[in-house]
């Protein structure tokens, strides 16, 4: 094979810097070394890659021709070696994040994109799951990360770090029976209207498991996506607790209405935390991924 990854630098070198001298004091070489380099290349190529008829080595068509793909496998080998180095200082092969799904629409994505320029090769996962399924993934080391609504109680066997704040609010289908039942009576909504009605919950597979904070009706159906849940209550089956960032489009459009109340405000507060176990260490992308989401929260 002709290219090396040491005379692609020097090929590169002598482009950059304009002649064999130039490149080898940025190479810290000395100039024959330099000379030779190319000039053995030219030899396995059988390709004039430099004119030296003149008085610094001018590149011919053949260089320039091939210069966009030594560039490319350049860099390809400075992520190479920037990756193996990250590795040995504690990088994962890949970095899974647990997130719940009414969490999807939140600005997770700008500090992956942090990551993603500092680890190029890093492998990512993003699994979207109902909360406790996702802190389940964690503790079974499914994932390294789980991004989920502040717990009801603390878990000695996790750690983590608030990273923002969402408000949820009840919504409904415009033309939902309830709604219309209202405005015909000239009505507003009252609690009894959210115990009575059915209502639509995203929550984990295991029935067992349902977080009774976000529970108030005596008849509820479950799902596990946030899309599907969203499909049902827009269809008019119930009425559900949202995230306002994931629904107000839909408010806006019409398909969805924030549900008026007269003896309570509608929505609540409610932290949000990215988590991870402390009984695994956490890897280099984890750490860096919580810094990131640390720093988004401190410039809000």
């Amino acid at each position: 094979m002709a290219f090396s990854s040491d005379n692609v630098q020097v090929f590169l070198a002598v482009l950059d810097h304009g002649s064999f001298s130039a490149a080898a004091r940025a190479l810290s070489r000395v100039p024959s070394a330099v000379s030779m380099a190319i000039a053995h290349l030219e030899a396995e190529l059988q390709l004039t890659l430099f004119d030296r008829s003149g008085r610094e080595p001018r590149p011919t068509e053949s260089a320039r021709a091939l210069e966009p793909q030594a560039r490319l496998l350049a860099a390809q080998l400075q992520q190479l070696n920037g990756q193996a180095l990250a590795l040995t200082q504690g990088l994962e092969q890949r970095l899974s994040i647990a997130i719940a799904p009414e969490l999807l629409a939140s600005r997770w994505t700008t500090a992956l994109a942090a990551l993603a320029q500092a680890h190029p090769l890093l492998e990512v996962e993003v699994l979207a799951a109902p909360q406790e399924d996702a802190l389940a993934l964690l503790h079974t080391g499914r994932a390294q990360l789980a991004l989920v609504f502040e717990r009801i109680s603390l878990d000695g066997r996790e750690g983590f770090q608030e990273v923002g704040s969402e408000t949820l609010i009840a919504v409904m289908a415009p033309d939902h029976p309830v709604l219309e039942t209202a405005r015909a009576q000239a009505l507003s909504l009252s609690e009894e209207h959210l115990k009575t009605t059915r209502q639509i919950v995203v929550a984990s597979r295991n029935l067992g498991q349902t977080d009774a904070r976000f529970v108030y009706a005596r008849h509820i159906w479950r799902t596990d996506n946030h899309l599907a849940a969203l499909g049902l209550i827009e269809a008019g089956l119930g009425w559900g607790w949202q995230p306002r960032s994931l629904v107000q489009p839909r408010i806006e459009a019409g398909t969805l209405v924030q549900m008026p109340f007269a003896n309570l405000s509608n929505g609540f507060r409610l932290w949000v935390d990215v988590v991870w176990s402390k009984q695994r260490p956490m890897g280099l992308g984890a750490q860096r991924f919580v810094q990131a989401m640390g720093r988004q929260l401190a410039g809000d």
